[in-house]
């Protein structure tokens, strides 16, 4: 495909074309395709998710770790030292703009098969109690489901 003077104009006012944006500012800056394991801003904050996390880095030596820069840093200390001890790259991802509930994505520079199940790691599968039966005041009072 040839580019025009329209296409350069574009890109000189716009930025270069971005494939999938939307999904590119949810998993920091690459794609879902290429995603190994990530884990929430609450389960970094929370120091959860290091033992799966170790496990997916040595499955996947020659992945690297992105950080969400909207976090504080003191937060990362553990991964990044996981990072460190078995050689795996890491980079902290500053986008303001981006609305990611993703603080830590491990992934390659090209597509790899892995499952949504096998890449996340839901605070929901914690230990928290299931939330309570939601009964009415009509139920109640007259003791019915």
């Amino acid at each position: 495909m040839k580019k025009d003077v329209d296409d350069y104009l574009q890109e000189g006012i716009y930025g270069a074309k971005e494939i999938n944006p939307a999904e590119r500012k949810l998993f920091l800056g690459t794609l879902r395709e290429r995603v190994v394991f990530v884990l929430t801003k609450g389960e970094v904050m929370k120091a959860k998710g290091k033992k799966e996390l170790e496990k997916k880095i040595l499955e996947n030596p020659e992945a690297t770790l992105l950080l969400n820069g909207n976090i504080t840093f003191r937060f990362f200390k553990p991964y990044r030292q996981l990072a460190s001890k078995h050689n795996i790259l890491y980079t902290t991802v500053n986008n303001r703009d981006a609305k990611s509930d993703y603080g830590l994505v491990l992934t390659y520079d090209h597509a790899v098969d892995y499952s949504d199940e096998d890449i996340i790691l839901h605070e929901t599968n914690s230990t928290k109690k299931p939330p309570k039966k939601n009964t009415s005041f009509w139920s109640k009072l007259f003791g019915s489901n």
